[in-house]
């Protein structure tokens, strides 16, 4: 039996309204099929959907036929979309590797452009996850009315509100807080790892003058000391009886 959608509310009463903001280079950039004058124009769009939902896509990724069908005029860029979300590559890339609640927050995300409003609504959608799987999760968020008026049918979906008032910087796209695998399986895979491709930064030299304090200035005076010497053939102090020195104390005493 699938479960309806469970009631959320949005975390602040600035998500009910449309953001009022004078234009930066941060604002989101919409791409549309119905903008497209040419192949060119067209590639561009595709690059873009593909950019949204698989954060890059690799060409065993492509589905040519859809690409196709898209170019045509058969479907609209909705459709596109939601051939990418029930694709095999997400699937087995992304769904597969991650817990529902990861999965609802990463769709609403990619498709709604915005983040979800607290725990709530990850689990409202987890509970449509689970019932009904990506396919049902998908087309309710395809067919709400929040969808249809930011997007439409032939817009890319996009991180929209980007600028945040009072901030000198703009919220982090959602590739960047919301990577493909999750930490378990990033461990597993064997990165992040860090590639550095610039030049080392080097201390200057006065960083590398003593100023005094280093046991390693004492080095030399500590070689010219006499060496400690002991009786007998044992050297040191590894055939003492420490136990033996130690003053005998009980209870009561």
């Amino acid at each position: 039996m699938a479960l309806p959608l469970l009631k959320y509310a949005p975390t602040t009463q600035n998500s009910r309204v449309d953001a009022l903001r004078v234009g930066s280079d941060e604002d989101p950039k919409a791409v549309s099929m119905d903008k497209a004058m040419d192949r060119e124009d067209q590639n561009f769009v595709i690059e873009a959907a593909y950019r949204q939902i698989f954060f890059h896509a690799f060409k065993v990724d492509r589905d040519r036929t859809l690409e196709s069908q898209l170019r045509d005029g058969q479907i609209t860029v909705r459709d596109f979309i939601r051939s990418l979300c029930l694709s095999d590559t997400f699937t087995r890339s992304f769904y597969n590797l991650n817990s529902n609640y990861r999965v609802a927050r990463h769709l609403v995300e990619k498709l709604l452009g915005r983040q979800t409003y607290g725990k709530s609504e990850e689990i409202a959608w987890s509970a449509v996850l689970m019932t009904r799987g990506v396919r049902g999760m998908v087309d309710d968020i395809l067919d709400s009315q929040e969808y249809l008026d930011n997007f439409g049918y032939d817009t890319v979906p996009y991180h929209r509100n980007r600028v945040v008032g009072s901030r000198s910087v703009g919220e982090t796209p959602f590739n960047i807080t919301s990577p493909r695998y999750e930490a378990y399986h990033r461990g597993i895979l064997g990165f992040p790892q860090i590639v550095y491709t610039g030049t080392a930064k080097a201390y200057p030299e006065r960083a590398r003058q003593r100023r005094g304090g280093f046991p390693e200035d004492y080095l030399p005076w500590v070689r010219t000391l006499p060496a400690m010497r002991t009786r007998g053939a044992a050297a040191g102090n590894t055939g003492m009886d420490y136990l033996s020195k130690v003053p005998y104390r009980s209870i009561g005493r």
